[in-house]
């Protein structure tokens, strides 16, 4: 018998249960009358077997039904997917297997909903710290490869950092609360692309895309592009047990003007290594209305790009006895200094690579152009003999050492047009995602489990995807404990998988079971909020997220108690100076105190709100018409959020959260004078 026996097994009993349930009778008509609400449970399972004939679902469809099911009232998910939100500037929280979009945390871009930049002084501020000038306003984000902070090589549940592609940002959200609580610009860069956390969060280390002159802000013409442009790796201090970025601890490693990529750290063998792939080593600038080769034409002539080797501890070592310029007021290691020290190497890899990823055991790196079939797999131990050899082929432009491939290089397992990236599952497979075939590949690595008369570095399995697939996210696939069991397909098309909503067609997620030796798809998830661009996933149970804020009063940002958070009774309103007002509010099911401000035109106003719930979900907001404030307060919480009154008139507020019975009831008044005493709008 052909297929999975689990699914023979699901439908044969079902199959039973709907002829036993159809000739059965009636438990209303058994002796004694039967058990309490059995003919419905009977006539509700009764209609199964209709719905699926009717349906026309096959065994492996009613399978993956009920394996993702949500059972009302009950929580069944093993993990949370923490997705980027791409351009849309956000994280997605999703459960699987559930396939349910469980929150949205805004970073980079405005969210009415939750408060964020549309009310609170304290989201404006951490979004304005990250601004490219102060005097340009950022309103929007791409948010790239959203990251969990390790313990020991494990994820601990604790942190989420994300990088802005296009701005050179860097974001730090709480899990305690799932709100973010600093964004750094990264000194001498462009733009932030790939990153990855060090064994014990110690550093957050992100990788430049685009090069740009240094330090960064001041101009250079392209054609001093391989003289004047430089890429950049920022080693972020990291405070593990704040949860903060300390960029005076940071330090730099500087690059030369390729475009790096994506990378990922070493892990156990591999332990204070780091990789990262490389593109446009032609060092190509485009120019198409100046009769140059487009950058997609110039960027792939060579053959092979590089895949860039840094032992980032000993990096750390030369920081620390001072060998760094500053530059931007950051240190940074010189490229001159990283090639002489032995710091920096670079292996061949075919042309256009995206995606480089570190076995779970740090034995190997993978890593694939785009433009070849095959995924590369390089031993770090063939890589250390060839370091300690010298067999080099020769060095770059930049006196960068370039080892030979071969002496590197542990296999070529061809796998199917436009791989990417790799994902682990712990069990000794790798899982590539094949754009160019809209498919996913299961192949077999060498020195892990296996099983009898498998062999190694051999595709075992390939499953289609609807379409375009880019990353692809296993949990705990980037540790150094993969947990297995699920794949996410990201896919960046969907095509016809779902109604025609207009031209903007949603992303498409795809859940895939990696449990046996076929992959099978589970649920498919549209997307209609920008791009899910990758993705982490972490074990439920392993998130300790708080219900409410520990105390009345409490500051989401420094995570303390606000200095303006108040209970109920010591409501007021202060006029410190002829234009100044300070209110004090509190909110509670379903009232504003005070519900009246009587303010006049021209004043400057400062307002606290503290929500004194203390009851699970009960969150409160305040819209004030005409002011653009909105905010959203949880049980606990104190917000503040300043701004001028400059009309007269009168002007409501409300609470935009559903809170009561009596919720629409939940209203105020800012009532604001003229400046002189006439009648009327001026």
């Amino acid at each position: 018998m052909k297929g999975n026996w689990l699914t023979w097994l699901v439908w044969g009993a079902l199959g039973v249960l709907v002829l036993v349930l159809a000739f059965a009778p009636r438990a209303s008509q058994a002796p004694g009358g039967g058990a309490p609400g059995a003919p419905a449970v009977a006539a509700a399972t009764g209609q199964a077997g209709a719905i699926i004939q009717n349906r026309g679902l096959s065994p492996e469809e009613v399978e993956a039904a009920l394996r993702t099911y949500p059972r009302p009232g009950k929580f069944d998910d093993e993990f949370f997917a923490f997705l980027s939100g791409g351009h849309a500037g956000n994280v997605l929280v999703v459960g699987l297997p559930s396939m349910r979009i469980l929150k949205t945390i805004p970073v980079y871009s405005a969210d009415s909903w939750q408060g964020w930049q549309t009310g609170s002084d304290e989201s404006k501020e951490i979004v304005q710290e990250g601004y490219f000038f102060k005097d340009l306003p950022l309103t929007w984000g791409d948010l790239h490869h959203p990251k969990l902070s390790v313990t020991d090589g494990e994820y601990d549940g604790k942190w989420l950092l994300a990088a802005d592609k296009a701005g050179g940002r860097l974001a730090v959200v709480d899990l305690r609360d799932f709100k973010t609580k600093q964004i750094v610009k990264t000194p001498n860069t462009a733009s932030d692309h790939g990153n990855f956390f060090t064994p014990n969060s110690e550093y957050f280390v992100t990788s430049t895309f685009f090069p740009a002159p240094q330090p960064y802000g001041t101009y250079e013409p392209l054609d001093k592009y391989e003289e004047k442009y430089r890429g950049m790796i920022t080693f972020h201090a990291f405070d593990a047990t704040a949860g903060r970025i300390r960029l005076e601890d940071s330090w730099q490693i500087e690059l030369p003007p390729y475009f790096q990529d994506l990378i990922s750290a070493g892990k156990k063998d591999s332990v204070g290594w780091m990789f990262t792939n490389s593109l446009n080593t032609e060092m190509a600038t485009g120019g198409t209305l100046e009769g140059k080769p487009a950058m997609e034409i110039g960027a792939s002539k060579n053959e092979m790009d590089f895949v860039h080797v840094l032992n980032w501890k000993k990096a750390e070592e030369l920081v620390k006895a001072g060998k760094t310029e500053l530059i931007g007021g950051t240190r940074v290691l010189r490229l001159a200094t990283a090639a002489a020290e032995g710091v920096l190497y670079f292996i061949p890899v075919s042309k256009s690579p995206h995606g480089v990823d570190v076995t779970p055991d740090g034995k190997y790196i993978c890593c694939s152009g785009k433009l070849d079939p095959h995924v590369t797999v390089y031993s770090f131990e063939k890589i250390q003999k060839a370091i300690a050899s010298k067999d080099f082929e020769k060095t770059d432009k930049f006196g960068v050492p370039i080892l030979k491939y071969d002496s590197c290089r542990e296999a070529y397992v061809e796998l199917g047009l436009g791989p990417l990236h790799t994902e682990f599952d712990g069990q000794g497979y790798g899982y590539t995602s094949l754009f160019l075939d809209s498919a996913i590949a299961k192949w077999s690595l060498g020195g892990q489990r296996t099983k009898p008369g498998e062999e190694p570095w051999k595709l075992q399995d390939k499953l289609s995807v609807h379409y375009n697939i880019g990353h692809l996210s296993a949990p705990g696939s980037d540790t150094v404990r993969p947990y297995g069991k699920y794949l996410l397909s990201l896919n960046k098309w969907s095509v016809d998988r779902y109604p025609a909503l207009g031209p903007l067609h949603p992303q498409n997620l795809e859940l895939v079971d990696i449990s046996g030796d076929k992959m099978k798809i589970l649920y498919e998830l549209p997307i209609g909020m920008a791009e899910p661009h990758a993705a982490s996933i972490i074990p439920a149970e392993k998130i300790k997220a708080w219900k409410t804020y520990p105390e009345v009063g409490f500051d989401p940002r420094t995570m303390k108690k606000s200095p303006f958070g108040i209970n109920i009774g010591q409501e007021r309103v202060v006029r410190e100076d002829e234009h100044l007002v300070r209110v004090f509010m509190t909110q509670v099911r379903s009232q504003f105190r005070p519900d009246i401000l009587r303010l006049k035109e021209g004043d400057h106003v400062i307002l606290h709100v503290t929500n004194v719930e203390r009851a699970r979900d009960a969150t409160h907001g305040l819209a004030l018409h005409g002011h653009n404030v909105n905010l959203s307060i949880d049980p606990g919480q104190t917000v503040t959020v300043e701004f001028d009154v400059k009309h007269q008139g009168v002007y409501p507020w409300y609470c935009t959260e559903f809170c009561s019975a009596l919720h629409m009831e939940m209203t105020g008044w800012m009532l604001v004078e003229p400046k002189e005493k006439e009648v009327g709008l001026k």
